[in-house]
């Protein structure tokens, strides 16, 4: 999944270098959080939000081994 996120992201940002992911595990989630650099993190999110709904949308369709609720917050 961070391999996703990661193709997903590099072409947005400016600074692909600044990129990481973290992933937090829940009992019944996993949360994916995007540290970017402060420059990129509009670029990211997009008016009104509309990428990173999008990719939220991309992330959550896609299949995880685990089967447990997957989300993305830009940090």
């Amino acid at each position: 999944m961070e391999k996703l996120l990661q193709t997903i992201i590099e072409p947005l940002v400016d600074h692909p270098e600044d990129i990481k992911i973290k992933k937090e595990e829940h009992a019944s989630s996993i949360t994916y959080h995007l540290i970017l650099n402060s420059e990129d993190t509009g670029k990211v999110i997009g008016k009104h939000g509309r990428i990173a709904k999008a990719i939220r949308t991309v992330v959550s369709g896609s299949k995880n081994e685990s089967g447990k609720k997957v989300f993305v917050e830009i940090d």
